[in-house]
């Protein structure tokens, strides 16, 4: 593996920030960015945001793991673009199960496989339109399984017509569960913010209010269900990343395996949006689970493809409010 050694800049409060900096560039669910960071010195902790939870959405937190999981990615990567490597010990005090992760940094040569993946933290987005009408290459799709397994999950890409007609009948089915929900609604309708405000599902300020109103009271499953379905049919990768285990800390290497799969995929002009509507239903998630027995446990369905023109801009909270240092 190639490696290089850089000027290994000093761990203080300017490098940290930027570290952080880069955490928060991760996805995660509904925009709620539910991170808190710690500093001591030459530690990075990941702590859970439990305030910033999706408890109708995302019951078990599974979701907000993963999200967080991504973060740490990018912590990662970005500890190692300064020089330094990221000991990592996931979940390392049982009497405290928000902190997620102790990161120790330590000077270290960096692969130049893992600065090309830094690039690209600022390059990937959530393509929520459709794609390019292009394939994604066999050979790009097994860089991603390769990418997923380094991180400790798994991925299978749905290639038979018969799976992509079945998950796309399970993300319709999904959207009808969920929005039939009231309670899911009004949680959905909560995350609707004016993109001023850094998190959320941004919007203009101007029809935020009318927004919220309409989701909250109105039943749009079976539209919502049509069209995702359409995006779904349409797209030209369809995959599911799943884990051999279904406990937090297998979300956290779920999470992990997301974002280096999803950076990996910039490299080639791939981009990605999430269908995970099927997961976030427990009554269908076996089904999912059964549609793709090489995924072991299902975390995330995805589609992926090609896309043109800009990239869209997630708002993201300032840095200051999701940063602390122990002094």
């Amino acid at each position: 593996m190639d490696t290089r050694t850089l000027d290994t800049r000093p761990i203080d409060e300017t490098l940290l920030t930027r570290i952080v900096s880069d955490a928060v560039r991760a996805p995660s669910s509904h925009n709620t960015q539910p991170w808190l960071f710690r500093t001591d010195g030459d530690v990075i902790e990941l702590w859970a945001d439990r305030t910033r939870a999706l408890p109708v959405n995302d019951p078990e937190d599974r979701e907000l793991l993963i999200s967080c999981g991504c973060a740490l990615l990018n912590l990662r990567l970005s500890a190692e673009q300064s020089g330094h490597a990221a000991e990592v010990a996931l979940l390392p005090d049982p009497d405290a199960p928000d902190l997620l992760a102790r990161v120790h940094l330590v000077p270290a040569a960096v692969a130049f496989s893992e600065l090309a993946l830094y690039a690209n933290i600022p390059r990937r987005w959530t393509h929520r339109g459709q794609f390019v009408d292009a394939p994604v290459p066999p050979p790009v799709l097994r860089e991603l399984e390769a990418a997923t397994r380094r991180e400790g999950a798994l991925l299978q890409v749905l290639s038979e017509p018969h799976e992509r007609d079945a998950a796309e009948l399970l993300v319709e089915e999904g959207d009808a569960l969920l929005w039939a929900d009231p309670r899911w609604r009004r949680e959905l309708a909560m995350w609707m913010h004016p993109r001023r405000s850094g998190d959320g599902l941004g919007m203009p300020g101007a029809i935020v209010p009318l927004a919220r109103l309409v989701v909250s009271a109105v039943d749009m499953g079976a539209s919502t269900g049509r069209r995702n379905r359409e995006l779904a049919h349409h797209s030209p990768s369809l995959v599911v990343l799943g884990t051999r285990g279904d406990a937090p800390v297998d979300w956290l290497h779920a999470g992990q395996a997301l974002q280096r799969m999803l950076l990996t995929a910039v490299t080639h002009g791939v981009q990605a949006s999430y269908l995970n509507q099927p997961l976030q239903v427990a009554t269908l998630r076996p089904r999912v689970r059964t549609l793709t027995p090489g995924a072991g446990y299902p975390q995330l369905l995805l589609r992926l493809g090609m896309t043109a023109g800009p990239p869209a801009v997630t708002p993201r909270r300032p840095v200051g409010s999701v940063l602390e240092s122990a002094d």
